[in-house]
């Protein structure tokens, strides 16, 4: 019982109780009142989406860029050519005829939101099987109501039909074909209960941590969707907002829980239990739900609309979820405290009547570290070196977009764009639009220098403005819209077009992508710098040490790149039959965000036991062998319920979704297995008491953050 005494012993308080001890006890003594507020706010904000509906938009714009500036004088100049086009796609092995698709597309011309439609005559393959029509909409492809643009695929699929197949391609149509999520999210849950009634043995406690991650994530969502109104918010924000939310609310409950399972199980009354769960776990899970904030708001940082509004969203879903650990879980612990501690007091006399003896909590943990304290130098070098190896494909990563080709065949986006590829050429599927602003004679001459250019498939004669003074050249590619031969061929465009008599813009959404991407990783040096230079000053005022908030970025890197390089493998060079492609470019700075504030939250965690017990010691080996015998059974339980929620989602369809799952449940796996069980014990052992060393002269200066109440 010795390791139990230890792990429950509090830190001596003096004087006023803390925050944490005085949320905690209103929460247990007012717990109806907590829970019904908690109620009446889920209700409230669920009621008021569903009321307003979402208006989620994707802002993929980027200020300055070329582009956006072809776009912008399009909007300008020429705003029936500024809005997204579709394409409507005919096969017929015996040729196709012009005759017979008239109708159906002098349907779609009347349709909302069409502006023209361009005719297949020109438009037509080599052997004349393989033709295509361009639908040119008033909206952008984010604008674009998705029941309208179903309206527009019904209307040109219903006219196939002996031997003629009609598809419709274009980013519109993509969109409407998004599939619903569900799926993912049900097998995560599903997972995490069966992880968590094999660490506690009761289907009661297993469902507490559950209870807290719907509350939270629920609530999220409506601030969310009530906040897509006022803020622009990607449509893919709600399945991220799912994926953090249920990992990093269970995982909160769960470190808050286990402490307070850990206090009943050393002797301490229910209300005891619970306020000090929450003055120690409760303290951990606070400064970690902040480095994981920090980390994500650093993504503003990057100055892209969607993700700014999707770092401020996810902020919201920890902040949301660590005040429902802070707040509801401790109401909860009230309503059922009685009957937790029934189970726990059963299951000792059954073992009691067995003739077992108590089990000593954390034994095998204690005599892990000692095992790494004996052999510290090979315990860091073998797996830094593994490590390594799996971040290398990190430097051969190439950031862009998925587009219809990397999609599931029964979608009639991809079918088309199949066709197109099959009849013209993989460039037809991302054309670059030109702008030229100046007279004709600039604009023919753009269109002969770009005809000229090697890698250009097809160029169309320009397209002037009504007024004039402005006209499009559009070019077709030789290669698909996501070969590194479009990305270099788009350079080449932007130098060599450069002329003194007009200014000539590459834009259109291929040549936006490229942009975005090449920003994206430009900016993300400084992103990397300013997130782990936060957290390694929050862990530096915590700690008051030198060497931990250096120790934490180095193991963090780590981890994010060797999740990182796994992800370059699996999508970028077509590991394990996946087909290949570009890393989708918001993945790795997402990723970055999200993996280094939740590997914050186990270093806090687990460094906070360890400093708990160096500040009761002095003795570094023991506050090492201590704080991971009290920790390490919780770390790991957490770690392996957010495996299997993140890895849930490489179920999804979207391919977005697959590699933020399998990248955060692989940075997860390896931060809590390799880095917190391994790598870190054997650091801190090998640092000695240095590792809580401070100059006397900082000490002073520094703000007192204490993970434990003094």
């Amino acid at each position: 019982m010795s390791g139990i005494a230890e792990q429950a012993e509090a830190p001596p308080r003096a004087g006023r109780r803390s925050v944490f001890e005085r949320l905690a006890g209103w929460s247990y003594r007012r717990r109806w009142t907590a829970l019904l507020l908690w109620v009446l706010v889920l209700a409230g904000v669920t009621a008021g989406s569903v009321v307003a509906g979402d208006d989620y938009r994707n802002d993929f714009t980027l200020p300055g860029a070329e582009s956006q500036q072809a776009q912008d004088l399009l909007t300008d100049r020429m705003p029936a050519r500024a809005g997204a086009t579709l394409q409507i796609v005919m096969r017929d092995a015996g040729g196709v005829d012009r005759a017979a698709v008239a109708g159906m597309l002098d349907e779609v011309r009347g349709l909302p939101h069409v502006v023209e439609v361009v005719s297949p005559d020109s438009a037509v393959s080599g052997d004349g099987t393989i033709a295509y029509a361009t639908v040119t909409l008033d909206v952008g492809a984010e604008e674009m109501p998705a029941e309208d643009t179903r309206r527009i695929i019904e209307t040109a699929r219903a006219a196939g039909g002996d031997g003629l197949t009609v598809e419709v391609g274009g980013d519109p149509a993509r969109a409407a074909e998004e599939a619903e999520g569900g799926a993912a999210e049900g097998a995560g849950l599903l997972a995490a209960l069966v992880v968590l009634v094999l660490l506690f043995g009761s289907l009661l406690a297993a469902s507490l941590p559950i209870v807290i991650a719907v509350f939270a994530v629920g609530t999220a969502i409506g601030l969310v969707v009530l906040a897509s109104h006022v803020a622009t918010v990607a449509d893919f924000t709600t399945p991220l907002l799912i994926l953090v939310g249920l990992g990093v609310g269970i995982d909160y409950a769960l470190l808050v829980f286990s402490r307070f399972r850990g206090e009943l199980a050393a002797g301490s009354d229910r209300a005891t239990a619970v306020r000090t769960a929450l003055d120690t776990a409760g303290r951990t899970v606070f400064f970690a739900g902040m480095t994981v904030i920090i980390a994500l708001l650093g993504l503003v940082l990057l100055g892209l609309g969607a993700l700014q509004g999707v770092a401020v969203a996810l902020a919201v879903t920890v902040l949301v979820t660590m005040l429902a650990a802070l707040t509801l879980l401790p109401a909860l612990l009230s309503l059922f405290g009685a009957r937790l501690e029934r189970t726990m007091t059963r299951r000792r006399e059954k073992a009691a009547r067995r003739g077992k003896p108590p089990r000593e909590e954390g034994r095998l943990w204690r005599r892990w570290s000692d095992a790494v304290a004996r052999r510290p130098w090979p315990a860091v070098l073998l797996p830094l070196v593994a490590l390594l190896g799996l971040a290398a494909p990190v430097l051969d990563m190439r950031l862009g977009f998925a587009d219809a080709g990397n999609d599931a065949g029964s979608k009639t986006s991809t079918r088309a764009y199949e066709l197109l590829a099959e009849g013209f050429g993989p460039g037809f599927n991302g054309p670059l639009v030109i702008v030229v602003e100046g007279d004709a004679a600039a604009a023919q001459a753009v269109q002969q220098a770009v005809a000229a250019t090697p890698g250009v498939a097809a160029v169309i004669p320009p397209i002037p403005a009504p007024d004039g003074g402005v006209a499009t050249v559009i070019a077709f590619p030789d290669s698909a819209p996501q070969d590194e031969a479009t990305e270099e061929l788009v350079a080449t465009l932007r130098e060599e077009l450069a002329r003194d008599d007009a200014t000539v813009l590459v834009g259109g959404p291929t040549a936006a992508v490229i942009g975005v991407s090449t920003a994206i990783a430009a900016r993300l040096p400084l992103f990397v710098a300013v997130v782990v230079g936060l957290s390694a000053l929050l862990l530096l005022v915590l700690f008051r040490s030198l060497l931990i908030p250096v120790k934490a970025a180095v193991l963090n890197l780590l981890s994010v790149g060797a999740a990182m390089g796994v992800i370059t493998l699996v999508f970028q060079h077509g590991a394990f039959g996946v087909p290949p492609g570009p890393i989708e470019a918001y993945v790795p700075v997402m990723i970055f965000a999200i993996v280094f504030g939740l590997s914050m939250d186990y270093e806090v965690f687990l460094l906070a036991r360890m400093h708990e017990e160096w500040e009761r010691t002095a003795d570094a080996r023991a506050a090492v062998r201590e704080g991971l015998a009290t920790t390490g059974r919780v770390v790991t339980a957490a770690a392996a319920i957010m495996v299997v929620v993140f890895g849930a989602f490489v179920l999804s369809p979207d391919r977005m979704l697959q590699q933020f799952g399998l990248g955060l449940a692989v940075a997860v796996l390896i931060d809590a297995v390799v880095i917190r069980c391994l790598l870190l014990p054997a650091v801190m052992h090998l640092f000695g008491e240095r590792a809580w060393w401070l100059p006397a002269a900082m000490a002073r200066r520094l703000p007192r953050l204490a993970l434990e109440h003094q």
